[in-house]
């Protein structure tokens, strides 16, 4: 299980003294914990993806502030976590896989206008995982649809 293989790559990360690649794993594995509280149910493998996914998509999303800034430091840190994060991620669909997947679910839902988007998106969201981030599926949706 993926909670366990946390838990042992903390440890080695502790051992040796890989104090980023810790710092990440314990953030992870405290936002796991924290979801679980919330809801009061043990989290799947493909679940505790989610919550890595979104911890991934927060620092890449924060990235561009640091660059602005011109914080050389941090990007690097933030880089070195998004690299370490995609460790435990799905590999992600190249955009012609994706592409092929949005065709099919377009044709399983029966979608022909832009007023579907919703539609299309949670099918494909749920039929790809943390493979593919939103904001590439929503640009492919919008112009298979148009």
């Amino acid at each position: 299980m993926l909670k366990e293989k946390l838990l042992e790559d903390m440890k080695i990360s502790m051992r040796d003294k890989n104090i980023i690649r810790k710092n990440v794993i314990q953030m992870v594995r405290a936002a796991v914990l924290q979801v679980e509280k919330d809801k009061q149910i043990e989290l799947t493998d493909e679940q505790i993806i989610d919550v890595i996914a979104k911890e991934s998509k927060k620092r890449k999303d924060s990235l561009a502030d640091y660059e602005k800034s011109g914080r050389e430091e941090l990007i690097k840190q933030i880089n070195e976590e998004i690299e370490i994060l995609a460790e435990y991620l799905p590999k992600p669909l190249s955009k012609e896989e994706l592409e092929k997947i949005i065709e099919e679910v377009i044709k399983s839902v029966g979608a022909t206008t832009i007023k579907e988007m919703g539609t299309v998106m949670k099918a494909v969201k749920e039929k790809v995982g943390a493979a593919a981030d939103g904001k590439t599926i929503n640009e492919i949706v919008k112009s298979k649809l148009n």
